[in-house]
């Protein structure tokens, strides 16, 4: 395919990792962050010490100083900010973004105050914007050495979704496509939820049993609210649900398990999200997502329990006490 000039904006970890991969595949990048003494580095290692040491910028992968300089010109714009910051990273390109121009969104979550997922307040700001969702089992730090990796690329427009595949594509980053935005934007965000309770778990000593309960019933859960908002079931049994589950609750790449980890072995969260030193995405999603539960009248007792640890309500050890003598249920999934 023709190689394309594609913006990056925010360069943390995954940011970083899909502009190395976009740009070693031949498309000219260029990548902006806010923070300017972070781009300065970048531009002096050529390398994202901070986020992603160890990994070599080619010359087609460019940091620029303005978010303008970045998007001028771009076929497409990948937004790679936190979820909570979206809506501003947003704002501030909305001058520069033509209509014609492809939005990609990375972050996974949902905005607290509002409780609308990224695709929503992109439309909100731009009805006709061409968005995509990408979404998947994905670490950072394996996607930037060149691991083999499998993702999902949303949209309603199912043509949109298959030009931004054909854009990623490679023989070690595979892309499938959707058109299930609310089941994709959903099952990435909410995993982050189980992700702090299967690091509470395991912090607390507990072993595979329980972190496989809590993974499995934690799905049960992210699908039962994805279904009443619209969302494919079919999309949770998929790289977006259980694929993203298993990965983020298994792994020390994680950021939402470490710091869960550091919570169940009784760190407070605040001291547990300041160590681990990047977004915990999952303390800011399980507000969020316990409002959306409450609003839907949906149950989700895992995402209450977790709710009720982080904001210093109930010990985790209580937490988990509730959770095992609930009352006796059959195995309805959904």
């Amino acid at each position: 395919m023709d190689m394309k000039k594609i913006a990056v904006i925010g360069a943390g970890s995954w940011g970083t990792a899909l502009a190395i991969t976009l740009s070693n595949k031949g498309h000219e990048g260029k990548i902006w962050d806010i923070n300017k003494e972070h781009v300065q580095e970048l531009k002096e290692k050529k390398e994202n010490v901070r986020y992603l040491p160890g990994i070599k910028f080619c010359d087609r992968l460019q940091p620029v100083d303005t978010m303008s300089e970045a998007i001028e010109d771009a076929r497409m714009v990948l937004f790679s900010a936190p979820a909570q910051h979206f809506r501003s990273a947003l704002d501030n390109a909305l001058p520069y973004i033509s209509q014609d121009m492809i939005v990609v969104n990375v972050a996974k979550g949902i905005e607290q105050k509002t409780l609308k997922r990224m695709s929503e307040i992109a439309h909100d700001k731009m009805s006709n914007m061409k968005y995509v969702a990408l979404s998947g089992p994905s670490h950072a730090e394996e996607v930037g050495l060149g691991m083999p990796t499998t993702v999902v690329v949303a949209s309603t427009d199912i043509k949109l979704a298959e030009y931004v595949q054909d854009i990623f594509m490679t023989d070690k980053f595979r892309v499938y496509t959707s058109s299930d935005v609310i089941g994709v934007e959903l099952g990435g965000a909410l995993k982050n939820i189980i992700a702090l309770g299967a690091g509470i778990s395991d912090g607390m000593g507990y072993g595979d049993n329980a972190k496989a309960a809590m993974m499995t019933r934690g799905s049960a859960e992210i699908a039962r609210l994805g279904v009443k908002l619209g969302a494919d079931v079919h999309t949770f049994s998929g790289l977006t649900g259980i694929g993203d589950l298993i990965v983020t609750c298994t792994s020390m790449h994680s950021r939402n398990r470490r710091c869960g980890i550091m919570i169940g072995e009784g760190m407070s969260p605040k001291d547990a999200t300041e160590k681990v030193g990047m977004v915990v995405e999952g303390m800011f999603t399980t507000e969020a997502a316990y409002e959306l539960a409450k609003k839907e009248g949906i149950e989700m007792p895992i995402t209450e329990g977790i709710y009720a640890v982080i904001n210093d309500k109930i010990d985790a050890r209580d937490a988990v006490n509730q959770l095992m003598t609930r009352d006796r249920k059959s195995e309805l999934t959904y």
